[in-house]
């Protein structure tokens, strides 16, 4: 190509326009508008024109010439109307070249600077046709309509991120900033970019207002919020993570005010028994309003009758309705140490379906008789009315369990049904629930609570005896409905007689999951050949699903079929595992929160595993695995008892930091 030819290439998304000034081995040694020299191949030319310059001017007249020529064809280019162009063009389903576009923009000769004017306004516009250099193609309605979606998408996006990023330095410069309305997708925006992070469908956009913001990007979205006031301190992130309302749609509360219109009636009928003369207790904690299960026991000549009572929520949930759906979503209520999330709307749960002490209510009775060693001689289930007539806590029972015949009978039948089942080789761990109290003023407690005391083990084995005779029940009247079963623990550490605090830890991590499923199957952490669960169906929809099928049974209600009951575990599934991760890891947030308090105290630790780096041990206090290094300064060996002093702790970012004391 010959020295003074005026060129154009493309460079980073723009068109630079260039005067050739050499040739050599095939490349194009150019000047540019900018005063730039560049070396370029001829294959990366987007345009040549006709005109020449004479290198022998001087380079300062030869940019000025560039510029001079690039001014022209910017105006040219604002002449053409290339929608106008493309209304005529379009319909032509074909290549156009470059000296037809501009013969079709301009009336008269053609020059370069027409060409090179069609070349950039179409380079710019990219909307109504495709670009390649030297010629072009025009987009079909649709895709001219998919572009301009795409490129108003586009906009807003930078828009967003340039007020957003401009929004948040103000907040980080202000001592008390409040979130004005118009600021609610920005604030959308960082909350699922902290919360899902490349998940998130924002990712890019948050990741972008982070950055020109100069926000932190790991922890910066956070304090943001708890800055704006829209996330506590404490803010439960997994709640947003999985969904998970706190609250009941409009929809579902006005469905549960029809429930108690016409009143609650409760009167016996030829298939319900009249249980209100029996002595019934129901037995929970402190903060409980919703009672779904009571007890009543009366002696025998041989042992005893012992009654469990469920209440019948099912007589007034219908299966399909809009607050089953919901309590099916939700799957079970959530317990955590700061909130109580329910399954069923506070009308169900609190009021006409629980067990309240001087009310009648509606029940599904499971009635056993037991010889003295607590062995089932015969048992019968039925639906009933009961009256709870005492309505004590765990704290109560165990103090007056010795004193009271009634609570001391079924005291002596829990223990003695503990031992047939722990005989049958059951697996009874006897640690420690940890409980965790938030008063009003913030300040948090932490206490060990002994789930092997009288009243708890009372309660746990009424209930597994219940869950047991209508498992028996459903096999034994070849009805599916939605059993669980274990296999045998990949090992065992304990016995009858229990195990020491180290077994009993490990001896949890070597049990099979449970398995839900339409066949009976024997259950090997009960110690029984089959087991339902059915005495919390106002907590968890399963006992409410399995409550409804022993209703069909019974002749008050049409029977799931196998298919109902496969999709109920399936669509059930989910939220369990969101639950059962969710009140894991509340509860040791809580504890670290606690001990945020106590760094530089000594606590007593078990040596549970010696790994590659690191020990696992267990803070016997608390009841969490936290890690002490290799090189702590002993040689340390799985049950050793050690003292060791917290270091740091963060609950937000849930580590824990110990040293060998």
């Amino acid at each position: 190509m010959e020295p003074g030819c005026i060129v154009e290439y493309i460079d980073r998304k723009q068109i630079v326009c260039a005067v050739v000034l050499s040739e050599k081995n095939q490349k194009l040694r150019m000047l540019t508008e900018n005063n730039r020299e560049v070396s370029q191949t001829e294959k990366r030319l987007a345009h040549i024109s006709r005109e020449r310059l004479d290198p022998s001017i001087g380079r300062d007249a030869l940019v000025n010439h560039l510029q001079a020529t690039v001014a022209r064809r910017k105006q040219l280019q604002k002449q053409i109307d290339i929608e106008a162009l493309w209304e005529v063009l379009h319909t032509e389903a074909t290549w156009i070249d470059l000296q037809t576009m501009a013969e079709f923009s301009f009336d008269g000769e053609i020059s370069g600077d027409h060409t090179s004017a069609v070349m950039r306004a179409l380079f710019e516009d990219r909307l109504y046709f495709k670009f390649d250099t030297h010629r072009f193609f025009p987009n079909t309605p649709e895709r001219v309509a998919q572009i301009a979606a795409q490129a108003a998408i586009e906009a807003k996006k930078a828009h967003t991120i340039e007020e957003g990023s401009r929004w948040v330095q103000q907040v980080l410069e202000t001592r008390h900033p409040s979130c004005p309305p118009d600021k609610k997708e920005i604030i959308e925006i960082l909350k699922s970019f902290y919360l899902f992070g490349k998940d998130s469908p924002h990712y890019d956009i948050g990741k972008e207002i982070v950055s020109r913001s100069g926000l932190d990007p790991k922890d910066g979205p956070f304090h943001l919020l708890v800055k704006l006031g829209i996330w506590d301190r404490d803010e439960n992130l997994n709640l947003h993570r999985f969904g998970i309302s706190e609250t009941f749609p409009p929809e579902v509360m006005e469905a549960v005010t029809h429930f108690g219109g016409e009143g609650i009636k409760v009167k016996p009928d030829g298939k319900r028994r009249d249980l209100t003369g029996l002595s019934t207790i129901t037995i929970d904690g402190q903060g409980t309003l919703d009672f779904d299960d009571a007890i009543s026991i009366e002696p025998e000549a041989d042992g005893f009758r012992l009654w469990v009572h469920i209440t019948d929520v099912s007589h007034f949930l219908e299966k399909g309705s809009i607050v089953d759906e919901e309590a099916m979503t939700r799957g079970s209520s959530i317990y955590m140490p700061d909130k109580r999330i329910p399954m069923l709307p506070q009308p169900l749960a609190e009021d006409f379906c629980s067990l309240k002490e001087g009310q009648d209510r509606l029940a599904i009775s499971i009635m056993a008789r037991l010889d003295r060693w607590a062995r089932v001689q015969a048992y019968e289930i039925f639906p009933s009315v009961i009256r709870v007539n005492r309505q004590l806590t765990y704290y109560d029972t165990n103090l007056i369990v010795q004193q009271d015949p009634q609570l001391s009978a079924i005291y002596d039948v829990a223990q003695k049904f503990r031992k047939f089942r722990l005989d049958a080789n059951a697996i009874q761990l006897t640690l420690p629930e940890m409980n965790v109290w938030i008063d009003t003023q913030g300040e948090i407690s932490v206490t060990q609570i002994n789930r092997e005391s009288p009243s708890r083990l009372m309660v746990a084995e009424c209930m597994i005896l219940a869950n047991w005779l209508a498992a028996r029940f459903f096999r034994d009247y070849g009805c599916a409905t939605i059993f669980r079963s274990q296999l045998e623990p990949r090992g065992r550490l304990i016995d009858e007689n229990g195990g020491t605090l180290y077994q009993n830890w490990m001896q949890r991590r070597l049990l099979s999951r449970v398995i839900l499923g339409l066949d009976p199957e024997p259950h090997a952490g009960l110690g029984l050949d089959v087991y339902v669960t059915l005495t919390s169906p106002l907590r968890k929809y399963l006992d409410l699903v399995t409550q409804r099928q022993l209703r069909s049974l019974l002749g008050l209600e049409a029977m799931y079929s196998d298919e109902d009951l496969k999709f109920i575990i399936q669509a059930v599934e989910q939220p369990m595992s969101y639950i059962t991760v969710l009140q894991k890891e509340r509860l040791r947030y809580w504890i670290l929160r606690y001990l945020e308090r106590y760094i530089g105290d000594k606590e007593e630790a078990l040596v549970l595993e010696k790994r590659r780096h690191r020990y696992v041990i267990l803070l016997t206090k608390y009841m969490i695995e936290c890690s002490l290094p290799l090189n702590c300064g002993a040689d340390l060996k799985p049950q050793d008892t050690i003292l060791v002093k917290i270091e740091r702790v963060s609950a937000r970012s849930d580590t824990i930091g110990v040293s060998l004391a």
